[in-house]
């Protein structure tokens, strides 16, 4: 007598749709008195309130475009999920100094990935967070490459070994800062968000 039959699961199928080929960058503040509405607030200044976030983490794939705001936000509809990289600060400690930034790092090979990352600071302005923002992906990126470097050098005698190395070849971040005002909550937000299209 023969025993029952078991099915085989097919192999998984990687779908390469879920690669993202663009990205775009955006940023924005909010206030209120409800914490929840000062990030709808932020979300809506940066133009991305209307879709459905969900938060991943700090890849920037092979060969990916980085378009304008306005011309990724073309491609959105009302309720969409989309996938993005965000930072996020708030406080409602008035006149109190938040930041949110995003920092990439895009290798000179297009065949490698780069990286993202997220900070979020009190105390920090634009320029500060948004250089720290920007170590971290060049750090991230570096290590990656097997380029040698020293953590407790400055950032910009970090980016000239790596521009010298030459297997850097662009980073760049979006930053967002804001002084906490006395109304309530202030949210700072920036987002690298991608296109799978």
């Amino acid at each position: 007598m023969e025993g029952p039959t078991t099915a085989v699961a097919p192999a998984p199928v990687i779908a390469s749709s879920l690669v993202t080929k663009r990205m775009f960058f955006t940023r924005g503040v909010g206030s209120h008195k409800e914490e929840l509405r000062s990030f709808e607030t932020a979300l809506r200044d940066a133009n991305i309130e209307k879709y459905n976030l969900v938060h991943v983490s700090s890849i920037l794939p092979p060969r990916c475009k980085i378009i304008t705001r306005s011309e990724g936000l073309k491609e959105f509809q009302p309720g969409q999920i989309a996938f993005c990289v965000m930072a996020r600060c708030s406080s409602n400690e008035s006149h109190r100094l938040i930041a949110a930034s995003i920092g990439c790092a895009i290798p000179a090979d297009p065949e490698a990935y780069g990286y993202l990352s997220e900070h979020h600071a009190y105390g920090e302005n634009e320029k500060q967070a948004g250089d720290y923002a920007e170590d971290l992906a060049a750090s991230m990126l570096a290590s990656t490459l097997g380029i040698e470097f020293d953590d407790n050098l400055a950032w910009d005698e970090k980016e000239q070994l790596w521009k010298i190395s030459g297997k850097i070849v662009r980073t760049m971040n979006v930053t967002q800062s804001a002084v906490v005002n006395s109304t309530g909550y202030t949210t700072v937000v920036a987002a690298a968000v991608f296109l799978f299209e």
